[in-house]
């Protein structure tokens, strides 16, 4: 059985990317010394992939900053205020990151918002009613044939033009709407694009496909794909789901001339009810998302090899994926020298994973999977108790039914409540989280892991800044006071 991710963690095994691009802002590298770690971060990631037997290997998932800012860059949505600094195109790229204030100008970085249920944020492309949206980049192709050189069987990755429109802020009279000729025109574009340089997959991100969706939704959605899918080629496109399920749309994303469909089974509540309920076309791949590409614990093959067992009731044509990105898991456990074996047998992080998607492959592909070494040891691995595991809270969880997942009272009554016990005023003013760690703060917690100082006089350190923290606050009047996370 064929397998492959949706993405790969970009940082680094020890952080490589931080460091460096950190000593490009304090100008202790140059930006070709930055291209250089970035170039070799890629290759490194590449070959491990090659090496583990994942079959088609993404590319374009790699970023300095973040994907939907990547896509808002490749389909030139740069806001003016940015162009106007006349910065080189990597040094745009990070004012619209993070800001830039120097010689040649003073501007914000884009908004952040939270990247769907992830602890990951993403900045906002911003579109106003004089952007032009077309394919303004070379970056997807750039990496695809750095990694085609590398003897890489790569799969080009790119966030898909729903989602990148819906989570798009419009600062004008224009709407989403206003752009799908051109949104769609640039992705036919990227896909010509591709098919010259001899891809044979293309795969679209359209994680905004497993909210709630409305009928306005829908079709913005469909009538994207259908205009993008018409000038497809010989590229095979593949639209990629993850987050949840998508059982507001699967008979329209089913009905499109797909080459290959991308479910999520982790969380996706309802996605094998989908399939069970609604079929899944025999001429689509489906890219099953059967390992969790967001949690740190191992994968219970019994129960894997089970689903896709069922699965093939119903496709012919199954490829074993993550059911996202393993860019939300640590890197590797290689480097986890002090944990205890107890545990670190029972953790799978972005490496690992990659490993448990090759034996999934070989168990579903042998004569007698369960009897194969590596669902043996699995199996062996899930009888033993975890020695974090907390039986009653797990028993709590196994007791929970929907009504626990409605909240109560209802926001009218609580907003009652929180008025007469907090008093706030119309606006509170917060600073929501951490204050910046200090150049002491660090210093600090350096001393501390060194054995230069005490816990004792650790804690007391990060007692009185908090101290100091909140006092600042009540000094500036803030309404809803933090404690700095120091």
């Amino acid at each position: 059985m064929k397998t492959t991710i949706i993405g790969f963690p970009r940082v680094g095994s020890l952080r490589e990317l931080k460091f460096a691009s950190e000593k490009y802002f304090r100008k202790e590298i140059t930006a070709q010394e930055l291209q250089d770690t970035a170039k070799t971060l890629r290759n490194t990631h590449w070959n491990l992939q090659k090496t583990s037997g994942i079959t088609w290997i993404p590319t374009n998932d790699f970023s300095f900053y973040d994907n939907m800012l990547d896509t808002a860059v490749l389909l030139n949505a740069v806001p003016e205020r940015y162009r106007a600094l006349a910065l080189s195109e990597l040094d745009t790229y990070f004012a619209m990151a993070r800001g830039y204030q120097g010689a040649e100008g003073d501007v914000k970085a884009l908004a952040m918002k939270k990247w769907f249920n992830t602890n990951y944020h993403y900045m906002v492309p911003e579109i106003d009613d004089t952007t032009k949206i077309c394919l303004s980049g070379e970056k997807p192709f750039t990496e695809y044939q750095e990694a085609k050189a590398a003897g890489v069987n790569a799969k080009p990755v790119l966030i898909g033009a729903f989602t990148f429109l819906k989570l798009a802020r419009f600062t004008g009279k224009k709407s989403a709407s206003d752009y799908v000729e051109s949104t769609a025109q640039a992705y036919c574009n990227y896909l010509k694009k591709l098919s010259e340089l001899g891809s044979e997959w293309a795969e679209f991100d359209e994680p905004y496909l497993v909210k709630d969706l409305s009928a306005e939704d829908i079709a913005l959605f469909t009538g994207l794909y259908q205009k993008i899918l018409s000038q497809k080629g010989n590229v095979k496109v593949l639209l990629q789901t993850y987050f949840g399920d998508v059982r507001d749309c699967y008979q329209e994303i089913v009905s499109l001339d797909l080459d290959g469909i991308g479910l999520d089974f982790i969380e996706g509540k309802q996605t094998l009810q989908l399939v069970q309920q609604n079929g899944f076309p025999k001429d689509k791949v489906l890219f099953a998302g059967v390992v969790n590409g967001k949690n740190i614990w191992r994968n219970h093959y019994e129960k894997t090899t089970n689903l896709l067992q069922e699965l093939t009731k119903y496709s012919s044509q199954i490829v074993l994926n993550t059911s996202c990105s393993l860019l939300h898991v640590p890197y590797t456990l290689r480097h986890e020298t002090k944990l205890n074996e107890n545990y670190k047998k029972h953790f799978s992080f972005a490496e690992e994973k990659l490993n448990e998607l090759a034996e999934l492959a070989n168990i579903i592909d042998s004569a007698s999977p369960e009897e194969t070494p590596a669902y043996q040891k699995n199996k062996a691995l899930f009888t033993e108790e975890r020695f974090c595991e907390n039986k009653g809270v797990q028993e709590k969880v196994a007791a929970l039914t929907e009504k626990d997942f409605v909240r109560l009272p209802e926001f009218s009554e609580r907003e009652k409540i929180q008025h007469k016990v907090l008093n706030l005023p119309l606006l509170p003013t917060t600073t929501i989280g951490s204050f910046p760690q200090t150049k002491e703060v660090r210093v600090n917690r350096a001393a501390f892991r060194k054995g230069e100082i005490t816990e004792e006089q650790y804690v007391a350190f990060n007692k009185k800044k908090i101290a100091d923290c909140v006092a600042l606050q009540e000094e500036i009047g803030l309404d809803v006071l933090v404690h700095g996370e120091y």
